[in-house]
């Protein structure tokens, strides 16, 4: 079953689980985002040194 299928209906569970669902997927994302700018950053700012912070 899909949200967009007419049976679809938003009772307690449903509402629970796709809550859970995208808090947890929004975590992640962020989490990720976050990892993938600060590489980002930390390669532009790179001074060609070869100690690690």
């Amino acid at each position: 079953m899909f949200p967009f299928s007419f049976e679809w209906v938003w009772d307690m569970g449903h509402l629970v689980f796709h809550g859970g669902l995208w808090y947890a997927l929004t975590i992640l994302g962020i989490g990720m985002t976050y990892c993938i700018i600060k590489s980002i950053v930390d390669t532009v700012k790179a001074d060609g040194s070869d100690s690690h912070h």
